[in-house]
């Protein structure tokens, strides 16, 4: 069994180094059950905003095309694939949880859980709005309403399947049981029930580039990001 760590400035923010080394050490697990968590006192913030703030129409593709890799990475991964989510799991630090296999988080009232994408101006590429909407069926609600959710009403919401005092050692339990398993069963199950889910067809990637990447660099996107870091 593996541990990833989520560990970067920023509450572990999700910039372009960090989700290429995330996207490395899955690739090196090679299948290995793994524990997904974040180093200190948070999962992951979110998504890098002061980096987002520089860049370009072309480095927000490039940028947006890595976060999209690294979920589909979590989200196909054959072996387990558990979170520890030991503190705030926000925006692209939700993603990041949901789509693990299963999710524990802490139990410190003081932590928040959300997609607030929306609240930002943000929007969602279909394709990983699919993959979330596969693991969260009340998907609609959590995005619409783009809130942000202490650990009682995420387990509520969906987006954590329990809440421990100490999630590390539950984690570690939960996915120490499913290690048991036969690998290629647990691998072929895990692939025949997302079959399909984090594919994208020419229509979306079309979309992808001529309408969810643009709408990332406008001045009103800019404006509410700024704001976000109380700039």
């Amino acid at each position: 069994m593996r541990t990833i760590t989520i560990q970067g400035p920023g509450k572990n923010a999700l910039g372009s180094e960090l989700m290429q080394r995330l996207i490395a050490e899955f690739e090196a697990a090679a299948g290995d059950p793994v524990l997904l968590t974040g180093d200190g006192d948070a999962f992951s913030a979110g998504l890098n905003l002061k980096e987002l703030l520089e860049l370009d129409l072309e480095g927000m593709r490039a940028f947006l095309e890595r976060l999209a890799k690294l979920a589909a990475l979590v989200f196909d991964y054959p072996g387990p694939v558990v979170a520890c989510v030991n503190g705030h799991a926000i925006a692209g630090g939700c993603v990041l949880a949901l789509c693990c296999d299963w999710r524990v988080g802490t139990s410190n009232p003081n932590a928040r859980i959300g997609l607030n994408e929306v609240a930002l101006g943000l929007r969602f590429p279909q394709r990983l709005l699919r993959m979330l909407r596969h693991q969260l069926p009340r998907l609609e609600h959590v995005v619409l309403d783009s809130g942000l959710f202490a650990p009682d009403d995420a387990l509520r919401m969906g987006l954590l399947d329990e809440v421990a005092d100490d999630p590390l050692i539950v984690a570690h339990e939960r996915l120490s049981a499913r290690a048991k398993h036969p690998g290629d069963a647990y691998a072929a199950a895990k692939a025949a029930l997302r079959a399909g889910v984090s594919a994208r067809d020419e229509a979306e990637e079309q979309a992808f580039l001529g309408e969810v990447v643009p709408a990332w660099v406008t001045p009103e996107v800019k404006a509410f990001v700024r704001k976000a870091l109380g700039k």
